[in-house]
């Protein structure tokens, strides 16, 4: 609730220049409190890698003439990004849970918060035809996107996640040149090179070595891997991969891994 309120403010006291900015923070924040308050494990190459994303964010929204903003505004759009990640942490917390349902109630929490905030200011709601085109576009840019997020959460982890998701802008500005016509930019290019490298160290990474698993409880999608080897009663579902509660017992094995809901491992 607390990150659109502040960027909406911050947006209008700021120029778009410096607010394009002070956005690519939000992917810093993520990986920083991933990394050094949830203790999420990383090594050089990701530092590098997430270093190098947030790079090609900034050559990507560099308008070449920026604009200092009032202070105010600009420290609203950096609240923003700050508060937005502190929620990707938190929602990996409950990733193991049904992404959509987690994207339902995160929406409608702050949705109907903030359209009740918009109301009592004195916004009006705009005609029915406006509706369904922004809820359209919600419906793609914050529902699937979000669902699509929590899956990544689950399986790669806060700040790997909160690095690719840093890509999007390229992703708009590409689809900008490809369907829209737009030129071809120095800062397209460059966002580009440094991008593909930052995403290229990620993919590439290699993290094994011995670890542990606790005994532990839950409920989640899932195949019959090597950290689920459980019996099942007459009641489960049959077929994979499937949902039901089941239990992992103590495992001490090696194997390439992520930072995923079974390997919250300390290093």
């Amino acid at each position: 609730m607390v990150g659109p309120l502040l960027l909406m403010w911050g947006l209008s006291q700021t120029p778009a220049s410096s607010a394009s900015l002070l956005l690519n923070l939000e992917g810093v924040f993520t990986a920083l409190l991933a990394w050094f308050v949830f203790k999420e494990n990383f090594d050089v190459r990701i530092a590098w890698g997430m270093g190098l994303i947030a790079a090609g964010g900034v050559c990507l929204s560099w308008m070449g003439r920026p604009e200092s903003g009032l202070p105010w505004g600009a420290l609203a759009i950096v609240g923003a990004c700050l508060a937005w990640a502190v929620d990707n942490n938190l929602t990996r917390k409950v990733s193991a849970d049904d992404p959509a349902q987690i994207a339902m109630l995160k929406g409608l929490a702050a949705g109907s918060v903030n359209t009740a905030i918009g109301l009592l200011l004195g916004a009006k709601l705009p005609d029915g035809v406006v509706l369904l085109k922004v809820g359209l576009i919600g419906f793609f840019g914050y529902g699937i996107s979000l669902t699509c997020f929590v899956l990544a959460l689950r399986h790669i982890g806060t700040a790997r996640t909160g690095a690719y998701f840093s890509t999007a802008p390229f992703a708009g500005a590409g689809v900008s040149v490809v369907f829209l016509g737009d030129a071809l930019s120095v800062g397209f290019v460059l966002a580009a090179i440094l991008m593909a490298f930052g995403v290229w160290l990620h993919l590439t990474e290699h993290h094994e070595h011995l670890h542990h698993h606790e005994p532990m409880e839950h409920e989640h999608l899932h195949t019959h891997d090597e950290h689920h080897q459980h019996a099942h009663a007459p009641s489960d579902p049959p077929g994979e991969p499937h949902s039901h509660p089941h239990r992992h017992e103590a495992l001490t094995h090696s194997h390439p891994h992520y930072p995923d809901m079974h390997h919250r491992h300390e290093h």
